[in-house]
């Protein structure tokens, strides 16, 4: 039963990956260059995890599970985690790849978005090693790994700031756009932040983080593919790294991204979205994140609203982030995955629907 139930993930991934591949080819700009590159980097993110998983589990870098998350979860301790490490590097050489293959090389953009995704990358495995090295949950005190975070977002305001060419407006549906003035530079150094927060709350199932982080970062490509085609290569090496990941992360996972890996997709979004101009994008794509932070900010404030004399308040819902809620009323980690994927995708299909209709 277990060998029949991986199967059919397995084929959930695959589907997953024809229909990136499939919209991609039908609606990117340049899509023979990035097809090949979500190509390459899926092949070889796939193939470098059949090399480092191994290798992960002789130094027992195995997760350590929360013992107040939902039970089921206990089975999966010891399940090789920072997958990030390899697939990090794989987007990154890919991109490179491709762009020396077209005669291109990173713009300061391109750049400033990596370095941003490398710093988060970092933070996170920082937070990863403290919590293998020490077996308990407790990495980096929260305060100092939101500290860190900041550090990586204000480091990437200031690279942006000193480039002087980057419009503080944003661009809004039906051709309006929004000037924000010296706030858009608050909103700079806020966003990646939030975004690598939220990603870093939304892993926390088999595939989901990965699954829902391919579709966001596709939907980033093809929207910057003219503009900024340097970024535009790393957003879909990036998504097809995801895509190569889920081939050992999906149900039932061999190893998980860790904060190395989810830190980092959150910070490649963000930077995407930023150096693109495409905010207004960013947030359609990211409302999947932003609805799970939202659930952890209401249930946290809830239960200090209605705490009584006994110090114990009342939920909103029975566990957050929402997947574990769902996964508490009975659903199943897959059913759970392939409704997130199928809602991320649906956010994009509207979007580019209703950027053809504008």
């Amino acid at each position: 039963m277990t060998t029949l139930l991986a199967k059919r993930d397995a084929w959930l991934v695959v589907g997953l990956a024809a229909g990136l591949l499939g919209v991609l080819s039908w609606v990117a700009p340049n899509a023979p260059v990035l097809c090949l590159t979500l190509g390459l980097a899926t092949g070889g993110t796939a193939l470098a995890g059949m090399v480092t998983l191994p290798w992960l589990r002789r130094l027992k870098m195995g997760q350590v599970i929360r013992r107040e998350g939902p039970q089921a979860h206990l089975k999966k301790a010891g399940t090789p985690t920072m997958g990030g490490i390899f697939f990090l590097p794989v987007a990154l050489a890919v991109t490179l790849l491709v762009l020396a293959w077209q005669g291109q090389t990173l713009s300061a953009h391109g750049w400033a978005v990596l370095l941003l995704t490398l710093a988060c990358g970092g933070i996170g495995a920082v937070d990863d090693a403290l919590i293998l090295l020490t077996q308990s949950n407790q990495g980096l005190a929260p305060r100092l790994k939101l500290t860190l975070q900041i550090l990586a977002a204000v480091g990437f305001t200031v690279w942006l700031w000193q480039q002087g060419n980057l419009p503080t407006t944003i661009a809004l549906p039906w051709n309006l756009t929004l000037n924000l003035g010296l706030l858009f530079w608050v909103l700079v150094g806020f966003v990646p932040v939030a975004q690598s927060n939220a990603v870093n709350l939304t892993d926390g199932l088999d595939g989901l983080a990965a699954g829902t982080c391919a579709v966001a970062l596709t939907g980033l490509g093809v929207a910057c593919a003219t503009t900024h085609p340097d970024v535009s290569v790393f957003a879909i090496a990036l998504a097809g790294a995801c895509l190569g990941f889920l081939v050992h992360n999906h149900h039932p996972a061999r190893v998980f991204m860790g904060d190395t890996g989810s830190l980092a997709l959150g910070g490649a979004l963000a930077g995407i979205g930023i150096v693109t101009q495409h905010l207004w994008l960013l947030l359609v794509l990211s409302l999947l994140f932003v609805w799970e932070t939202v659930t952890v900010m209401a249930q946290v404030w809830y239960f200090k609203a209605t705490k009584g004399p006994d110090g114990v308040g009342k939920r909103l819902f029975k566990m957050t982030p929402y997947h574990h809620h769902l996964e508490l009323s009975g659903w199943t980690e897959t059913q759970i995955v392939t409704l997130f994927w199928g809602i991320e995708a649906l956010l994009w299909g509207g979007w580019l629907l209703g950027s053809r209709l504008a």
